[in-house]
């Protein structure tokens, strides 16, 4: 099928991640949230990360930012046009976060504070460029507030948060992250709590905001529905790794990661009405201390031997730039459901010999 938004041309990218590590010092020992994730951020693109909760996504995304607590250990590199955000200074990260990065929180409350009306802390972001007078900000904080949507934006600019709903609250927040069109926007789970009705116009907001300042997108959610929408490239991540990265047709079409296709069986669609939901069972690993070979192996019906003494490195599995860490990746082009793997094993935790093929 053909989802998502075209890719466009291939240029410098505007970030570069490579190896980055996250380990939060714990009474139960070093916890690795992010381990070795390694990306790239073309200029004007789309990147959706995906995963379930605890799979690293908002954790290597804070990283960029300076935004974890101290006792995050962080390693690796992070270049932001040609800028190495890892162990930068704070007066360096003050004139990145905000103005050349923004980020929009699942949490708009994180980004908006409760005692000051809606339209002076947009204003604030505004005035943090330096080269802007306070009425002038003022004017274009109502300005902002019109292009993401909010009525009669002049009067509600001197509400206060409380008094804004939960999706025009988000749209604030996206109206605050565009206040100076920043090179590349970062959205962790911004539809997080919403009716449908309310994420979709959220959405759309998204997108408004990102094709005006004609920035690059980190898009960070759980929802496969939202990144086929809007993406052009897609990272999936379990237990603080990349399991499979590719283009938003690799991913949706071609997937070669058992933990991909679990989630795909997952996605409802209203093209196969006569198809069950295949969910994926079990819970991700405590990455408190994994055990050897994949950390998916507990949950994946294609489990063998291999699986459970060596993890799996991303690979090359198809098309230029498609990869995926799993051992049998190939073994999945012959799969055209999620159901054909997940489904069988739904009584019986060994794979058919037809599936399983023959044992390395």
């Amino acid at each position: 099928m053909s989802v998502g938004a075209p890719a466009p041309a291939a240029r410098e990218p505007v970030l570069e991640v490579q190896d980055l590590e996250v380990e939060f010092v714990t009474e139960d020992g070093p916890l690795r949230a992010v381990r070795g994730l390694s990306y790239h951020l073309e200029p004007g693109e789309v990147l959706g990360v995906v995963g379930e909760s605890g799979s690293g996504k908002s954790v290597a995304a804070m990283a960029l930012l300076g935004l974890l607590p101290k006792t995050a250990r962080i390693t690796g590199s992070a270049r932001f046009e040609g800028d190495e955000l890892v162990g930068m200074g704070r007066d360096e990260m003050n004139a990145v976060r905000g103005k050349r990065i923004a980020m929009v929180f699942q949490d708009p409350m994180t980004s908006l504070n409760p005692v000051h009306r809606v339209g002076a802390q947009i204003a604030e972001a505004i005035m943090a460029s330096g080269t802007v007078e306070k009425k002038d900000a003022a004017q274009r904080a109502v300005s902002l507030l019109e292009r993401v949507g909010i009525p009669e934006a002049r009067t509600r600019a001197r509400d206060y948060p409380h008094q804004f709903s939960g999706g025009m609250r988000q749209r604030a927040v996206i109206a605050m992250a565009m206040a100076n069109d920043p090179d590349v926007l970062i959205a962790d789970e911004p539809t997080t709590a919403l009716d449908v009705t309310v994420q979709a116009q959220v959405l759309e907001t998204l997108v408004a905001a990102q094709a005006e300042t004609q920035a690059a997108m980190i898009l960070i959610t759980h929802d496969l529905g939202v990144i086929a929408n809007m993406a052009s490239r897609v990272l999936v991540m379990y237990a603080g790794k990349a399991v499979e990265t590719g283009s938003i047709t690799d991913i949706f079409d071609r997937p070669r990661m058992p933990y991909t296709l679990g989630l795909l069986g997952s996605l409802p669609s209203i093209d196969a009405e006569d198809e069950r939901l295949t969910p994926i069972t079990g819970s991700p690993p405590s990455l408190l201390n994994l055990p050897p070979g994949c950390p998916f192996a507990p949950r994946c019906p294609m489990t063998r031997a291999r699986c459970l003494e060596e993890e799996p490195q991303l690979r090359p599995v198809g098309g230029p730039g498609h990869h995926a860490a799993c051992h049998f990746a190939e073994e999945l082009s012959a799969v055209d459901r999620p159901d054909e793997v997940f489904a069988v094993t739904a009584a019986d935790p060994v794979m058919t010999d037809e599936l399983e093929g023959p044992q390395p």
